[in-house]
């Protein structure tokens, strides 16, 4: 037996080879391709099968029709639309643009997206909350050594990790994450509470007087525990369109944000073998004013913006844990049969899982040791707090809440984002087509559609050419990018 040849293309196999030549040998090469680079290089497009046909309202006539059938494959390719970078980085790079738009809005003014541009002058802050201490770990602190006694670079993998992993407690340390959406809402109730105490007014003189708005973003910190960090500003009481009173100041906003820190908890019955707990806040808060971009300020407008989309597309994976769903979807990790489900019965076990609650041998996952222990407390705690989605959150270490969320008055929302988008793509379609702009008071058209799901993902052949596209793409915005900062840099000198 011949020992299997590899070729110098990084991930290009024989089999990978063969299937390369076969998708640029089929017919329809070209649209496939413009297929794929309008996804961006998604590296599992959604496939659909189809048509729409539109007609004119008034005739019945067909102005334009279209099928899947003509398509390579019979199928249309869209982009999946996953946030995370680690599994796609076509769709996890339009996330983050759009999450940068969201917040930046918020802090600059864009009347387009539903900001005024006099949010300049309002006070802002950028705050950051993050999880207690669950034992010590291996660290950087500063220019002298971790307690192991070493300097530690930056890239070490030790970092993060217990220095005595039999003394870490990791169901704290899982509770705690499963817990964190509820820290957080507790916080923003407490955070208006202490507001109108510093100010000297009742809940409801302060709320009438003016309002907080917010836009956050969760991040993982290497030791596998989730701290957020917020864009926390003053209104006026109607809302960003108004200027906030004289007395709503940034540093009495930064007392308010330490003291109804301080004042969160929440608490957890005992359970099983576990101990009655008290979740709160860790010491380290860290509260920042942010200054208009170009003043010199070190947090500026563009950097905080640049900061929340960056790990808006980032989760548990950055700590080695796994970056899908560990759990059997038929118990949703609870190990218990819906149908069966009567205490002391065999019968309520679930039978897909064999009671386990997991879907993915945990031992057999190529991810680090302490996320792994992570993850295998979060399906042994889920017995004993039912209630709670521990083992279907095993994957993001116990933690279950919205990775980005905002106030309603923040700024725009990512659905309008994307809305604006794809009305702008089906504008330019309907231009190139000759078709009415369906803003035209005039156009009578009539657009039926059928739509069916046909799976999912590419071909290895497929995926390398993808991967290529998507590589194309990305340095044809970065020589965009430098060129636009070139040309900006001639025009300041």
């Amino acid at each position: 037996m011949s020992a299997a040849v590899t070729f110098p293309v990084a991930g290009l196999t024989p089999a990978t080879l063969a299937d390369v030549c076969r998708v640029a040998g089929a017919p329809g090469f070209d649209r496939w391709q413009d297929q794929i680079r309008r996804t961006g290089g998604c590296t599992d497009p959604i496939r659909l099968t189809g048509s729409t046909v539109t007609r004119d309202r008034a005739t019945g006539h067909v102005l334009h029709a279209y099928s899947t059938d003509t398509e390579p494959g019979g199928v249309l390719r869209v982009a999946c639309g996953n946030r995370r970078a680690s599994r796609c980085p076509a769709c996890a790079w339009t996330y983050a643009g759009d999450t940068y738009h969201l917040i930046r809005a918020g802090l600059v003014g864009d009347p387009a997206k539903g900001t005024p541009h006099t949010i300049r002058d309002h006070p802002r802050v950028f705050a950051t909350l993050t999880a207690p201490s669950f034992g010590p770990v291996h660290n950087r602190p500063g220019n002298r050594p971790c307690r192991c006694g070493t300097h530690h670079p930056d890239d070490a993998p030790e970092l993060g990790t217990p220095l005595d992993p039999g003394t870490y407690d990791y169901e704290g340390a899982v509770l705690w994450n499963n817990h964190a959406s509820d820290l957080w809402r507790y916080f923003t109730i407490y955070l208006r509470r202490e507001i109108a105490r510093a100010a000297g007014l009742t809940q409801k003189d302060a709320r009438e007087q003016s309002r907080i708005s917010f836009g956050k973003v969760a991040e993982y910190q290497k030791r596998g525990a989730v701290h957020f960090h917020a864009v926390i500003r003053f209104d006026g009481p109607e809302g960003p369109d108004g200027p906030p009173p004289a007395w709503a100041t940034g540093d009495l906003l930064d007392a308010a944000i330490r003291a109804a820190a301080a004042r969160v908890a929440v608490d957890v019955p005992p359970a099983g073998d576990q101990p009655a707990r008290v979740l709160r806040w860790g010491d380290q808060i860290d509260v920042r004013p942010i200054r208009a971009f170009g003043d010199g300020a070190e947090i500026t407008e563009q950097a905080v913006a640049s900061y929340v989309a960056k790990y808006a597309t980032k989760a548990a994976e950055t700590t080695g844990a796994a970056d899908a769903p560990v759990h059997c979807r038929k118990c949703r990790g609870t190990g218990r049969s819906t149908r069966y489900d009567r205490p002391g019965s065999p019968l309520s076990r679930c039978p897909g899982c064999y009671g386990t609650g997991l879907a993915e041998d945990l031992a057999r996952l190529d991810i680090s040791e302490h996320a792994r222990r992570l993850m295998a407390v979060c399906v042994a705690l889920q017995p004993i707090y039912p209630d709670r989605p521990l083992a279907k959150w095993a994957h993001m270490l116990g933690f279950g809440g919205h990775f980005s969320t905002k106030s309603r008055s923040y700024s725009t929302t990512l659905g309008a984002l994307r809305q604006v988008r794809a009305d702008y793509r089906a504008a330019q379609q309907r231009a190139a087509l000759g078709l009415p702009d369906l803003d035209d008071e005039e156009a009578t058209t009539l657009v039926l559609a059928h739509w069916a799901y046909a799976g999912h993902g590419h071909t290895p052949g497929e995926s390398w050419l993808a991967a290529n596209i998507r590589r194309d793409i990305e340095h044809n915005r970065r020589i965009a990018r430098e060129e636009l900062a070139a040309s900006e840099g001639a025009d300041h000198a």
